[in-house]
């Protein structure tokens, strides 16, 4: 079976984030990552990190012991990258899309895994002009760690729908509120990953697919919720990149708190019932295109409900182990995070006011701002 490192301590939490860089004056995408990788503090070691393209940044904690150190140390790495990036002509941006940018337009980084994936998918992979959200928390066993990984699988479309901020792609309006949803579906290995079970399950699938030369090793898995064996943590992608940084500390709080509620689960070995990966991905169809303002289906009730509906529900539900893990706070944001709506809606709200799209990207600088 495949080696792990999910030996605890259980329940620390890092955050990575992906950041656009924009062309100070024009407020294009700019290929300015080897500036900002060269110009940034060396003690932040591999904090900063680049993506597929030239123009996206990857900024990542260290583990920490709560959702608030994590927000901290966000804070301060957007504003070192920033830092660096304005002394170079650029900015420094955060959604989900960059609102008018042309993936044609993008240079590829110049390392040989960004090089290769680029000439393995083509055009599938010169389309990835996206930016998401990652968050881990660390388990204290492998079979846990599945658990984990299966049990937020059912919530992918509720995680979602409170993160979409992606509502225009290549200067249209989709009518999407994660237009990065449907752009990554076109990537292999993507979207709602198997119900595993077991870690033998899961190590036994991983190590057939690179025995038969599909994937060099499970980091090319990129599930929407997936077990990260050298890192011990189980790792949630589903989101689109969040503007302001207080939506980015909501995300991880209720992620972190739903991690611990269903480690107790396994711990009190309650089974864990799959539900179907048609039901799930109908779901996140429902949240790509409608965000928190659309319905989800209810699954163990098999009904329609409200997606703010459902989220205040869960969030109800973690609540004690917010409370244990110290990010009541930032959990308590999901409810700001309803009222003023997704960034997806503001951004939309801010276009319906006669903003035009460089406009918008000027305002997703701003509010990136910490």
């Amino acid at each position: 079976m495949l080696e792990h490192r999910f030996a605890g301590p259980p329940f620390t939490i890092g955050v990575e984030e992906e950041l656009m860089l924009v062309d100070a004056e024009t407020l294009d995408l700019g290929h300015g990552i080897e500036a900002i990788l060269d110009g940034v503090d060396p003690e932040l070691g591999g904090q900063v990190k680049p993506e597929l393209f030239q123009a996206v940044l990857e900024v990542a904690t260290t583990p920490c012991r709560t959702v608030g150190e994590a927000t901290a140390q966000l804070a301060a790495l957007r504003r070192a990258v920033s830092d660096v990036a304005e002394r170079n002509g650029y900015l420094v941006g955060a959604a989900g899309t960059h609102p008018f940018g042309l993936g044609e337009d993008q240079r590829i980084v110049e390392r040989e895994r960004y090089r290769e994936l680029a000439a393995e998918l083509g055009w599938i992979a010169r389309q990835e002009l996206i930016f998401g959200t990652h968050v881990h928390v660390a388990i204290d066993g492998a079979d846990k760690a599945i658990y984990v990984a299966d049990g937020i699988r059912r919530y992918l479309p509720l995680l979602l729908a409170m993160s979409a901020n992606s509502p225009y792609w290549r200067g249209e309006r989709t009518g999407m509120m994660s237009t990065r949803t449907a752009v990554f579906r076109a990537f292999p290995r993507v979207g709602v990953p198997p119900h595993y079970g077991t870690w033998e399950i899961y190590s036994r699938r991983v190590e057939t697919m690179m025995e038969a030369g599909a994937i060099d090793d499970y980091t090319y898995l990129w599930w929407d919720v997936r077990p990260h064996p050298n890192l011990g943590t189980v790792e949630t992608r589903v989101f689109d990149q969040q503007t302001r940084l207080d939506a980015t500390a909501s995300l991880a709080a209720i992620t972190h708190a739903l991690a611990h509620a269903l480690c107790r689960l396994f711990d009190d070995g309650e089974v864990l019932v799959e539900v179907p990966t048609e039901l799930v991905d109908d779901n996140k169809v429902r949240a790509a295109l409608r965000g928190l303002e659309g319905d989800l289906v209810d699954f163990p009730h098999r009904k329609v409900v409200p997606a703010p509906d459902m989220l205040r529900h869960l969030a109800q539900t973690v609540r004690e182990d917010a409370q244990e893990l110290g990010c009541e706070a930032e959990l308590d944001g999901i409810e700001e995070l309803i009222r003023r709506g997704t960034g997806a809606r503001r951004q939309l709200e801010l276009v319906d006011g006669g903003t035009d799209l460089r406009g918008l990207v000027a305002e997703i600088v701003e509010h990136s701002r910490v």
